[in-house]
């Protein structure tokens, strides 16, 4: 079997920074790094680290992780593996392949299904995990299998989607965050005459001058989200600190009936009985309310803070290192922001990225 190795390819390194492999660039070092370049080479080292019981911290794009500036005391593991098929309208993805290189390439083939998820950040084997969705899809209308290990069984399985409880935002791999570690995803995607699927999200339609439910061509409909992204600084770009985050750092709220009763009531009591927050079905007796609308109206408007860890001046969903941040910074204003939305309507906001060794 191919030795493991590390960034450098020259053997397992110590006391490894790992703020350079992450979207924020923040956190202390590892005890260890090692990488990973295909699915053997993985479940070696996972299982190494499991007869060793040593703490095991798997890194893929690094762009939804927070970790402590004390670093992590175990073994960091980079998922780099590689490897797309495309065979007609199915897609199989290593988890190390860059998700929104393989969005171009489908979009390329013109196949729908995932176009409107263009841009987002990270590799393939993430996406599962927070069941990745924005402007309208999700990845989990389209994936078929999972292909992961297994860590309490110590074998390879494969997962079919109605296995993998998804959710908004979620799935039994975020449930149980020890247990399975994915390998390969696979996805059943649309031939639609080079069409996109169905329009759901009623900005993208605007930016595009149609109506909801409509059809426009793939590319057209990627290259718009792309715009989209970009101008809130979610398209990573090194020289701009607005990019140098985890995307939205609160996941969108979902309230019971009850809590959305009181909700609304505290956004008249506070903006007054002829505003009207945002407010979108999300199951039954359930309603989903926005988190960046929260946020911007208890007074985190964009650019809010004067620390080296501010929000976003494009985005109140995106918390940013400015470039001197500690990760201490970042928590602190996340705090700030969670606490002070949860006095103003009575709502905790969820960070979204996964905490490292540190917590709000």
């Amino acid at each position: 079997m191919q030795e493991l190795r590390d960034a450098h390819d020259s053997g397992a390194s110590r006391s490894a920074p790992l703020a350079p492999l992450t979207t924020f660039r923040l956190g202390g070092p590892a005890a260890r790094l090692r990488t990973a370049t295909t699915d053997d080479e993985v479940i070696a080292a996972v299982r190494e680290a499991d007869d060793a019981g040593t703490p095991l911290l798997l890194i893929g794009g690094g762009s939804n992780l927070v970790i402590a500036d004390e670093g992590f005391p175990g073994t960091a593991l980079r998922i780099a593996t590689s490897g797309r098929q495309l065979s007609g309208t199915r897609l199989e993805l290593a988890a190390g392949e860059n998700w929104s290189d393989a969005v171009a390439r489908t979009v390329e083939a013109g196949l729908a299904g995932i176009e409107c998820l263009a841009g987002i950040p990270g590799s393939a084997g993430a996406t599962p995990i927070q069941n990745v969705g924005a402007y309208g899809q999700e990845v989990s209308s389209t994936i078929t299998e999972v292909v992961a290990y297994d860590r309490r069984e110590r074998r390879t399985v494969t997962l079919a989607a109605e296995d993998c409880g998804f959710s908004y935002r979620s799935s039994r791999f975020k449930a149980e965050p020890d247990r399975h570690v994915v390998l390969r995803v696979r996805f059943q995607l649309d031939d639609a005459d080079g069409l996109s699927a169905p329009l759901k999200y009623a900005e993208t339609a605007r930016a595009l001058g149609v109506e909801p439910g409509e059809r426009v061509p793939v590319q057209t409909a990627r290259e718009t989200v792309l715009k989209l992204r970009a101008g809130k600084g979610m398209v990573l770009d090194p020289e701009d600190h607005d990019t140098w985050s985890a995307g939205s750092f609160f996941t969108n709220p979902v309230l019971t009936d009850a809590e959305f009763e009181d909700f609304t009531a505290r956004v008249a009591e506070r903006l007054g009985a002829d505003v009207a927050a945002p407010a979108f079905p999300a199951g039954e007796g359930l309603t989903k309310t926005s988190a960046a609308w929260l946020i911007d109206k208890a007074g985190f408007t964009k650019g809010y803070g004067d620390g080296p860890a501010r929000i976003s001046s494009k985005h109140t969903l995106a918390l940013t290192n400015r470039g001197a941040a500690r990760t201490a910074d970042l928590l602190a204003l996340a705090r700030e922001v969670r606490d002070g939305v949860r006095e103003a309507f009575g709502v905790t906001l969820v960070n979204e990225p996964m905490l490292v060794g540190c917590s709000l």
